[in-house]
């Protein structure tokens, strides 16, 4: 398969690891890995299975599901009540569990939720139901983001006025330095996210290498990524220096996409946002700017503050924190299995006990 074959080729990771090996000496490492979407290729493809014991990798919080807070769940269900108002979702936020209840056990007890697959196909929804109000949960990173900017401008453009976004999105950076500044997590180097750097560039994490000293690489999906991606931070630890470097170079440019981060600007502006696990970070989030007021949904239902309430026993938090990992849970794999999930790293497909679970 063109493109994809090239970098799972068994002979060249191998000679990966023969060089991390030569480059570790006898020094220990501890690399993170932000995003889920690395966490489950790491797994998948067996890397952490060939890498030298001295190198331990930690998952982080770039998991949008995973980091979503119950009280945004709650407020979501709590909509779902609402008469002639349809929730529309990605699917992996059905089974997150909030405070005390799931979307997926509303929808189960004849609430309207729909599982869509873009921010688009809510807004086809809202045209097809005129005489219903629509809201889109709308979560994740600056990955996700640019496209629900996309949709609330062509949501203005038609004059649908029944289409109303509930945002949760995050923003990478903030986050990161909260984790760059725990004394607690001592990380050596980070594996920054491929995609999300699609779109803020590299500038924007500069602050790790020059304010913390990290070495920190932007890394694409595939195995031989991957572990280019860890060789070029170990030669940055071998050579006593800490920069931002990019190894997806085929898909991440220096700037990003100036495009995209234009739709973002246009549309929302930089709040403080709860992460769960992590607590409240300042203009960590997203929320929708003075021009799209009518189109958010917190402001229109008047959606109040509430405290996120966990589910008793479960550490997500710690997870992705970095500070456990899942099978230092006492739930993992008992009464926390994909089947029957507490807390939202099991839930979703990206979420780091969901990946032990599966390749651990």
């Amino acid at each position: 398969m063109k493109y994809i074959d090239e970098f799972r080729d068994r002979n060249l990771c191998l000679c990966l690891i023969k060089k991390m090996e030569s480059i570790m000496g006898d020094s220990e490492v501890t690399i993170m890995e932000v995003c889920g979407t690395h966490t489950m290729s790491i797994f998948r493809s067996g890397i952490r299975s060939l890498l030298p014991q001295s190198i331990r990798l930690l998952s982080g919080p770039g998991c949008p599901v995973c980091v979503t807070p119950a009280a945004y769940l709650d407020h979501a269900i709590a909509l779902s009540e609402t008469e002639d108002l349809i929730i529309a979702t990605f699917g992996d936020m059905m089974r997150v569990p909030g405070s005390i209840s799931s979307l997926e056990t509303k929808r189960a007890a004849g609430k309207k939720i729909a599982v869509v697959y873009s921010p688009l196909d809510a807004l086809n929804i809202a045209r097809n139901n005129p005489d219903k109000k629509v809201v889109f949960l709308a979560v994740g990173f600056e990955t996700t983001s640019p496209s629900v900017a996309v949709t609330a401008i062509e949501a203005k453009k038609m004059g649908i006025s029944n289409l109303y976004f509930l945002s949760a999105h995050k923003r990478i950076p903030p986050a990161l330095r909260l984790l760059a500044e725990d004394s607690e997590l001592k990380v050596d180097g980070f594996i920054l996210p491929g995609h999300v750097s699609t779109i803020i560039g590299v500038n924007t994490y500069l602050f790790l290498a020059e304010g913390y000293g990290i070495p920190s690489v932007i890394c694409g999906f595939e195995p031989l990524d991957i572990l280019q991606g860890i060789c070029m931070i170990l030669y940055q630890l071998k050579e006593r220096r800490a920069a931002v470097e990019i190894q997806y170079r085929r898909v991440v440019k220096n700037d990003g996409n100036p495009g995209a981060m234009a739709l973002l600007n246009k549309v929302f502006i930089e709040k403080d946002s709860e992460w769960r696990g992590l607590g409240t970070i300042a203009n960590s989030g997203y929320a929708m700017g003075e021009e799209y007021k009518e189109l958010d949904a917190g402001e229109v239902f008047r959606l109040k503050e509430r405290p996120s309430v966990e589910n008793e026993g479960c550490i997500c938090g710690e997870i992705l924190k970095g500070r456990k990992v899942p099978n230092q849970c006492p739930h993992f794999g008992g009464n926390c299995t994909p089947y029957s999930p507490l807390g939202p790293c099991m839930v979703s497909s990206e979420g780091s006990c969901a990946a032990y679970y599966k390749y651990g």
